[in-house]
């Protein structure tokens, strides 16, 4: 909050969507976004209509819909008439097997050209559509299938093989296997079957309130939540990739999210293939030098990264950048978890402008509160609310719940209800979605603060908050400061229990290369921290790590620091990518 903005005058490229944040917000309403996407007539709609098919009717079928970039190298174009007939064998392929409206499809795939054909020809024939990462286990892979009821699932033979063969029989409702290479006994050859299919396909009309898709999100404790989300989130992907990731047609853009996550979903297959962008899909996994490349040999407009993958390029230093050449990049934009002051400076002197964080939730649906191409930037700031999104900081206490509109009160960030990407339930949460909900607020469980000009912080989750010597302390603040020091790379901060104080900070940090640990970095780690925070909120003990937890999209997992801290239960980590070292 110390760091000056950085003025929309300051950098070099225009919004070209939304010049005017005020203007836009005062004239919007959901009801006039609904008419930018076609539908099917009758109060019908489809989100693979909406992604492919308009495009393809109003004459845009060449273009190029998707590049998908293989591990070796290998480049495969798609264009949207691609896509259309390649969605429409899959979902004859589907009918054939016996799989009907409503049915849930699951897919098991890394970034491969068919898990996006699966997706988009999922929707087109009515089914439910649920991406699982390919790095799962066994568990996980079983608890959201039963959870979900999966009645088909796209993988591979070595997936299936290694993860899924020995849990069919525990799966009854899972009534085919589609194998994208090879067969195996009582499955299908996925390209056999979509060989034999045809390429006509009359989209499903689905009403706007069927669901959709379904994303699952870990809890501290227990099973997985699966999320509920309908067609009529279209208009909100579409509205939010014109307005907060500033999309145009024929934009080269990229999303580094993979599609097991629901950003990978919601802006990595949904959004920009109705607002007729041209994807970018790299198969491989992250690599300073890679990601360069592509982004200036694809000559990518718009660039959706997470925080992580954002603090590694730091960690590279700005050289590798500065090598290349980024003339057509105009917009960058992160999410996954809150965007460190530092980060942002640091993409502002490095490539010319900044990274625009935003928040939003699996339970959202889609980006609710963002920094806009429009908009002078606080960097640390989640931004001010998207167009048609109310939000609010509320306190819930013994007298009920109230709105807090003191500037800089800690409370919780709530949303109006109403927007299109709502979920619509926890599957078979019943109350627990219900919780989620009070006094025609949604309830999101973060903490952040407004500040007077309306924009908002990020604090932490309600359980993250930290209760010192009568001080509330947010985590991302106390991670923020860390994070400024040259050696560090990256910062998880917790409360662990202190007879005196209730709790007091502790940090673990993960070092950049050429810096090692040391009772002298440690001291003078202390010393900088006390600096920019004073010591009532500055951490009073420093661990350093090798790594640190951290969940496939990026997200450091400070609830499992302090359950490895305290000897605690765990909870659901089939989530977790990364560990300590």
């Amino acid at each position: 909050m110390d760091s000056p903005p950085i003025t929309k005058a300051a950098r070099t490229r225009a919004a070209a969507n939304m010049p005017d944040y005020a203007q836009t917000r005062a004239e919007f309403s959901w009801e006039a976004a609904e008419k930018a996407i076609d539908g099917l007539g009758g109060n019908r709609l489809n989100m693979a209509h909406e992604a492919i098919d308009r495009h393809v009717a109003a004459g845009h079928g060449d273009q190029i819909a998707m590049r998908w970039i293989g591990k070796a190298g290998d480049v495969q174009d798609f264009s949207y008439r691609d896509l259309q007939l390649q969605t429409n064998r899959f979902a004859n392929a589907l009918r054939a097997h016996g799989l009907n409206r409503g049915d849930k499809v699951y897919s098991l795939l890394g970034r491969v050209p068919e898990l996006y054909v699966a997706a988009l020809g999922t929707l087109k024939a009515g089914c439910v559509f649920c991406p699982l990462f390919s790095a799962f286990g066994p568990e996980p892979i079983q608890s959201r299938m039963e959870i979900g009821g999966a009645n088909a699932i796209v993988t591979s033979t070595r997936l299936y093989r290694r993860k899924l063969k020995k849990l069919r029989a525990d799966l009854p409702e899972l009534r085919r296997v589609f194998l994208t290479d090879g067969q195996e006994p009582d499955t299908v050859k996925l390209a056999e079957a979509t060989e034999n299919a045809s390429d006509a396909f009359t989209t499903e009309p689905m009403g706007p309130e069927d669901p959709a898709l379904l994303h699952f999100t870990s809890g501290t404790t227990g099973k997985p939540k699966g999320v509920v989300h309908v067609h009529q989130a279209v208009v909100a992907h579409h509205t939010t990739g014109r307005l907060a990731l500033d999309l145009c047609p024929d934009d080269v853009y990229w999303c580094t999210a993979d599609p097991g996550w629901v950003t990978g979903t919601s802006y990595g297959i949904i959004a920009p293939l109705t607002n007729r962008t041209t994807m970018i899909i790299d198969e491989a996994e992250f690599d300073v030098e890679s990601w360069y490349n592509t982004l200036e040999r694809e000559a990518v407009n718009v660039w959706y990264t997470a925080p992580t993958a954002i603090r590694m390029l730091m960690k590279a230093g700005a050289a590798p950048a500065k090598a290349h050449d980024f003339p057509a990049l105009r917009f960058m934009a992160s999410v996954g978890e809150p965007l460190n002051p530092e980060a942002v400076i640091w993409s502002n002197d490095t490539f010319g402008m900044p990274f625009h964080d935003n928040w939003w939730q699996t339970e959202t649906g889609g980006i609710m509160i963002a920094n806009y191409a429009s908009m002078d930037i606080k960097p640390g700031s989640m931004g001010k609310p998207l167009p048609g999104i109310d939000a609010g900081i509320v306190k819930i206490d013994d007298t009920g719940l109230r709105e807090l509109t003191e500037p800089m009160t800690i409370g919780e960030l709530a949303l109006r209800p109403g927007w299109p990407s709502m979920m619509r339930a926890y599957l078979h949460e019943e109350a627990r979605y219900a919780k989620c909900f009070r006094d025609d607020w949604y309830l999101s469980g973060d903490l952040a603060m407004r500040d007077a000009d309306g924009y908002f912080w990020f604090v932490g989750r309600s359980d993250d908050l930290i209760k010192s010597a009568g001080h509330l302390i947010g985590p991302f603040e106390v991670e923020s400061a860390l994070i400024e020091h040259p050696a560090v790379a990256e910062a998880g901060v917790i409360g662990v229990p202190d007879d005196t104080a209730g709790e007091i900070v502790k940090a673990f940090i993960a070092l950049k290369p050429g810096y090692e640990a040391s009772e002298g970095l440690r001291l003078e780690l202390t010393g900088h921290a006390r600096k920019r925070l004073g010591p009532a909120v500055a951490p009073k003990a420093i661990e350093f790590r090798g790594n640190l937890p951290k969940t496939r999209s990026g997200k450091i997992m400070r609830r499992l620091l302090k359950a490895r801290e305290l000897g605690l239960p765990e909870g659901d980590i089939s989530t977790l990518e990364s560990d300590e070292t």
